[in-house]
């Protein structure tokens, strides 16, 4: 079953776990690509949520000069110790229970109206006809920035199109891979920076002029350049992972039709539904880490300064955690996933994207009660060996 499930959509080899694959131990050495990987589900969840042995600052192993440096200083992602704990926690405050409250009403108001000007068509592309506008104006307003600008958001899509994965082996070309990630975002930087300076001048009720006040350990506030970086950082949270969510469930529920139907009949189904795929086909695959210190994970012991890879997708088909782990259930319980991370670095929107996904498979299905995959049209993947999921306009549905 898992074997047709990634060879029916044409996964690549590298996505293993999709196949049903399980490594011989939990973790391993790569002499290749001189890092240590990661697949079990205790293993992987240590290394998330153990702050005193790892960082999520990886980038700390390898020598990038400082013009490379300033592209990653801010962001979430890479943050760790108090200062990480403390500027998440100011930011928590543009995710209450008030704007969640709106942003449901704003999602469905945006589904229904795209779910309009399509009702007319036999196929549609999802995510660049649909699911797209409705998670990029969503985010786009929580920015406050004009919903026109949300179509600079696409060069984010350029990083998760890139076939490199972090290693330390080669040293003294580490540059040109972070260097990789960060030159296509130039563009955006500099619409993102306009913005900044306008809220620096003229704060209103949105995300970036609230970054613009926060205030960091020692009395000051963030410079430009990290709040720039803050902002390109939960993109993915933000934006990409309603899309990938979205379409990623889709080809979970066309791959299992049982499933489907329980859902077509019963949509309080579907937040368990989402739960699910992100288990069953985690779209942010791959995490790193650094060790702090000298640790003891999965049998093996590892020096200090040493690289991680952390295999959330293969850790969330351990059957040492969930029986029957290559199945799609979505009535799944307990469903203890680590498809938005764990600990201290759990992903900051991950209510946004369950609120914003929810909405948009209640309006489809409402609206769309065929709602198919084209079987004439493969789904385009996102080319990334980090990440799982299918790219801007990669997927074409029919309902007729």
């Amino acid at each position: 079953m898992a074997t047709d499930f990634a060879d029916r959509w044409g996964f690549p080899e590298d996505k293993f776990w999709l196949r049903g694959e399980r490594p011989k131990e939990p973790v391993e050495w790569s002499e290749e690509l001189k890092r240590w990987e990661v697949y079990g589900y205790d293993e992987v969840n240590e290394a998330l949520s153990n702050n005193d042995s790892y960082t999520a600052d990886s980038a700390k192993l390898f020598n990038i000069d400082e013009e490379t440096a300033k592209y990653f200083d801010g962001d979430l992602a890479q943050m760790s110790g108090p200062e990480h704990t403390n500027i998440r926690k100011q930011v928590s405050h543009a995710f209450s229970p008030t704007f969640i409250d709106h942003l449901q009403l704003r999602a469905r108001e945006l589904a229904e109206q795209y779910a309009t000007e399509l009702k007319d068509m036999r196929k549609f592309n999802l995510l660049s006809d649909f699911v797209d506008h409705v998670a990029g104006i969503v985010f786009s307003e929580l920015l406050g920035i004009p919903a026109d600008d949300r179509r600079m958001f696409r060069v984010v899509d350029q990083n998760m199109d890139q076939q490199a994965a972090m290693t330390t082996v080669n040293e003294g070309t580490e540059n040109d891979y972070f260097e990789a990630l960060t030159k296509p975002l130039q563009p955006l930087r500099e619409m993102l920076g306009k913005h900044v300076d306008a809220k620096l001048a003229d704060p209103k009720e949105d995300l970036i002029s609230l970054l613009c006040q926060v205030e960091k350990l020692d009395g000051n506030q963030m410079t430009r350049d990290q709040i720039i970086n803050f902002i390109i950082g939960i993109l993915g949270a933000g934006h990409l992972a309603t899309p990938l969510l979205t379409a990623n469930t889709l080809l979970c529920l066309e791959s299992f039709p049982a499933e489907f139907d329980k859902i077509k009949a019963d949509h309080s189904l579907i937040p368990g539904m989402l739960e699910e795929s992100m288990r069953f086909l985690t779209p942010g695959a791959v995490s790193y880490r650094a060790t702090l210190t000298e640790v003891d994970l999965g049998g093996h012991r590892i020096p200090a300064d040493s690289l991680l890879r952390v295999y959330l997708g293969a850790a969330n088909r351990d059957p040492n955690q969930f029986p029957n782990p290559d199945v799609y259930d979505v009535t799944r319980k307990p469903n203890a996933h680590l498809g938005f991370g764990r600990g201290a670095h759990y992903c900051v929107g991950s209510q946004m994207v369950r609120v914003e996904t929810r909405v948009v498979f209640e309006v489809l299905l409402e609206r769309f009660p065929k709602l198919r995959v084209d079987p004439d049209i493969t789904p385009l993947f996102f080319n990334s060996p980090d990440f799982t999921g299918v790219r801007s306009g990669g997927m074409w549905v029919r309902v007729d």
